[in-house]
């Protein structure tokens, strides 16, 4: 049994338009905020200290945030971690001379002067310098990761599919980061490894679609390239929802139920496989098209004496003739 079919016939590229306008907005907002919001970077990478502690009943978080400036501490973070009654507490590097143990028992015992019965769950220590060379190391991973992206399409695909599939990458990598920033979502090393997760995938689902347009090009006689385009993102639209649909299934499993620990990365993770299954459909394709992909840039070069194989020339649905705008 087909859960999806496999002859759809969705003029996608008629609302290319609308898909652009979109994606701008998107951009557009995700940009402001990182500008005006910035990125809410985690202890892995500004180093300094996070306890976390259990009250028996759900705290006054003004209250806590009170006790602690009465006892002498300044620039921390107080918030919820999962429950109401688990309440994290971040300090940032420059907190004096106390080191990461020091500082925690300090906390705690500010804390305990209100609420006695409190439970110290964790604490985590990063030095300054810990945290900047992990922040330059996550960088340069992202970096050799879009570097080495570039290199294969480049030799993997026709200039125009390659500045495309370029083009919905760099997309899908602004509007994650920016809903990050947009949702201040703690950006971590896991966080790191989620965006490169995504890179990923997003570049495999634009190379599953243009392998498919190369080969329609190829083997199709009619048909212009914005009917070709249409005609190959339906052919492959039950492959992407399927695998779209999976991969989500698990991720939401993995944010509700895998922990405060893993919440950033699977958050991460959904936002970047719904905005690459996005793109895969509607901007890589209208990148192809707009960069002026043709036959003549994909068909092979014939030798000399050598017989032409017959192409194909099925007929074309007529919504996919239409094209429209």
């Amino acid at each position: 049994m087909d859960i999806i079919k496999t002859d759809t016939h969705i003029n996608f590229m008629g609302q290319r338009k609308l898909a652009l306008v979109i994606s701008a907005i998107i951009l557009a907002i995700g940009i402001a905020s990182l500008f005006v919001r910035g990125v809410n970077f985690g202890l892995d990478f500004t180093g300094g200290t996070l306890i976390e502690v259990t009250y028996p009943a759900a705290p006054d978080l003004t209250e806590l945030r009170d006790t602690l400036t009465g006892a002498g501490f300044d620039d921390f973070t107080v918030q919820t971690f999962g429950t109401a009654t688990d309440i994290v507490v971040r300090m940032p590097a420059d907190q004096g001379d106390a080191s990461g143990a020091d500082l925690s028992t300090q906390v705690l015992e500010a804390l305990s002067e209100t609420t006695p019965d409190i439970d110290l769950r964790r604490v985590e220590f990063v030095g300054p310098q810990v945290g900047q060379e992990l922040a330059e190391q996550g960088g340069l991973a992202l970096l050799y990761a879009i570097i080495g992206i570039l290199l294969y399409v480049s030799f993997r695909f026709q200039w125009r599919f390659a500045v495309g599939a370029v083009a919905a990458l760099i997309h899908d990598v602004l509007v994650v980061v920016g809903i990050l920033s947009l949702f201040q979502v703690n950006f971590d090393l896991t966080v790191v490894a989620a965006i490169l997760a995504v890179i990923g995938y997003s570049l495999n689902d634009t190379i599953v679609v243009y392998d498919r347009l190369r080969e329609n090009f190829r083997v199709k006689r009619k048909g212009t390239p914005l009917e070709l385009c249409n005609l190959s993102i339906n052919q492959m639209l039950g492959r992407t929802v399927m695998t779209s649909l999976t991969t989500l299934l698990v991720l939401i499993a993995l944010f509700y139920f895998g922990g405060e620990i893993i919440h950033a990365f699977a958050f991460t993770l959904i936002a970047g496989v719904i905005v690459g299954t996005y793109s895969s459909i509607f901007i890589a394709g209208t990148a192809a098209i707009m960069l002026g992909i043709s036959k003549q840039d994909l068909m092979p070069v014939a030798k000399e004496g050598a017989d032409q194989p017959d192409q194909e020339t099925e007929v074309l649905p007529e919504r996919f003739r239409r094209g429209g705008a």
